[in-house]
């Protein structure tokens, strides 16, 4: 794409974005919540692009600047500082140039949203629940360097450690748009506690990470539900098994059945379980378009395609490997402690190669 271009297109989006900073002071949009929501959203998404619009126009006024100056003035010294200037330009202006396309490639409209994210064991037994366990440790270490929070929503304990399946929320900045990609059947090779002989066994567990649905996303009927309330079981302290706090929600049209039994509160329960309905409702018209980009996109990896194998944990070799970029590393251990940022960093990095040769841009 040529600079003019570029430029035509920020341009069009300066306008957007100083409609937008008109509209959401008017009082007929303030009135309208939802409108007025959907505005400030957008006002927000809009201004890194205008940021990186007026660095990248500034950039261009430098090197304008640069080269009238090498060629009109005389001076020794400022023709040094106007050619080294141009020099550190003309290299910043392709990354600049680079940002400013995938900015004005459109986003996930979901990547701003926190998440439910559920683990389930897969194949393996009591070995798959286990490593269940520590895909859990490993994004609440990665979820604490982020400074993110982690509400537990429901789970089932493995019979010798682990979990079966554990359900919990991630709130923060930007966090679907992270963990998006942790989406899919993660394969554990090691030898397990439960083997005598030193064995190497594969076993497995899934992933999956919804964009958490607001109640602006979706409406859902009250006739719609049947709600089941029953004692919690497990730790928890002496309301456990004598009070009705946990709560199992049905959505009858569906099928859809969640529980929480975390909070000893069944008011708070029962809003849990209603932001986990939601999102799982949301997350049936959500699968459609994850499923037409994917279509296009080898590394896109947030489709919900649960049977996918998209990494390998290796631990008689240290190694770990994420096959949807053919990515090998030797530092399990550091991986296992929440340290996946790396991983992630080079999976938007190959998300957003194929964004650019899709839009065309």
């Amino acid at each position: 794409m040529s600079k003019d271009l570029i430029l035509e297109k920020l341009e069009g989006v300066k306008n957007r974005f100083e409609e937008v900073s008109k509209l959401i002071s008017e009082p007929s949009v303030v009135a309208d919540m939802k409108r007025y929501i959907r505005l400030n959203k957008e006002y927000k998404d809009l201004e890194p692009v205008i940021k990186a619009y007026r660095e990248y126009k500034e950039a261009l006024e430098n090197v304008r600047s640069a080269k009238d100056i090498l060629a009109n003035e005389k001076d020794e010294e400022l023709r040094e500082m106007a050619k080294t200037e141009l020099e550190e330009m003309n290299e910043k202006l392709p990354e600049m140039e680079t940002r400013l396309k995938l900015l004005l490639v459109p986003e996930d409209p979901e990547d701003s949203k926190n998440s439910v994210m559920e683990i389930r064991a897969g194949t393996g037994g009591d070995e798959a629940s286990i490593f269940a366990g520590d895909l859990f440790r490993m994004y609440s270490k990665f979820c604490e360097s982020m400074g993110w929070t982690m509400e537990i929503n429901s789970y089932s304990e493995g019979t010798v450690g682990g979990y079966k399946e554990i359900v919990y929320t991630v709130s923060g900045e930007s966090v679907y748009g992270i963990l998006k990609y942790e989406s899919g059947v993660h394969r554990v090779q090691r030898v397990p506690q439960t083997e005598t002989q030193g064995r190497v066994h594969t076993s497995a567990a899934s992933v999956a990470v919804l964009p958490e649905a607001e109640e602006l996303d979706i409406d859902i009927k009250t006739d719609d539900i049947r709600k089941d309330t029953y004692c919690s079981s497990g730790p928890g302290g002496q309301s456990v098994n004598t009070t009705y706090s946990a709560v199992r929600l049905t959505h009858i049209p569906t099928g859809i059945v969640v529980t929480c039994q975390d909070q000893k509160s069944q008011l708070k329960n029962l809003d849990k379980a209603m932001k986990e309905l939601r999102t799982r409702l949301y997350h049936l018209e959500y699968e459609k378009y994850l499923s037409e980009i994917a279509s296009k996109r080898k590394t896109m990896v947030s489709t919900g395609d649960r049977s996918a194998k998209i990494r390998t944990y290796n631990y008689p070799q240290g190694r770990i490997t994420d096959h949807r970029i053919n990515l090998t590393l030797y530092n399990l251990t550091s991986i296992m402690d929440g340290n996946i940022m790396e991983i992630i960093d080079k999976l938007q990095m190959a998300e957003n190669a194929e964004r650019l040769k899709a839009s065309e841009i």
